[in-house]
């Protein structure tokens, strides 16, 4: 298995991090927006900036939503919709049929 090389990279907040893919995503600053309550706090950083990208930031709004949908956003993965299931069912809401 090959090992891919990580290259130094430097984000607009002074961070320094290795990324071994073309992702601009800086580490640190991805921790420290990372919301300490609601849904979103349930997620990992890809799934919650899938949403986010598609301006869903609350369950009323993810509701609207078909689960395949959700399932086809880039950074979505299938372990993450059994949360999303779990905070919508607390609030009686559900995804679009």
């Amino acid at each position: 298995m090959a090992v891919s090389k990580k290259n130094i990279r430097i984000c607009a907040n002074g961070h320094q991090y290795f990324k071994s893919s073309d992702c601009p995503t800086c580490p640190d600053c991805e921790q420290n927006r990372k919301p300490e309550n609601g849904f979103l706090s349930l997620l990992v950083a890809p799934a919650r900036r899938a949403l986010e990208n598609k301006n869903i930031t609350t369950l009323e709004q993810l509701s609207k939503y078909s689960e395949a949908t959700i399932l086809q956003l880039h950074g979505m993965g299938p372990s993450t919709i059994p949360k999303l299931k779990a905070a919508l069912k607390a609030k009686g809401l559900f995804f679009k049929k």
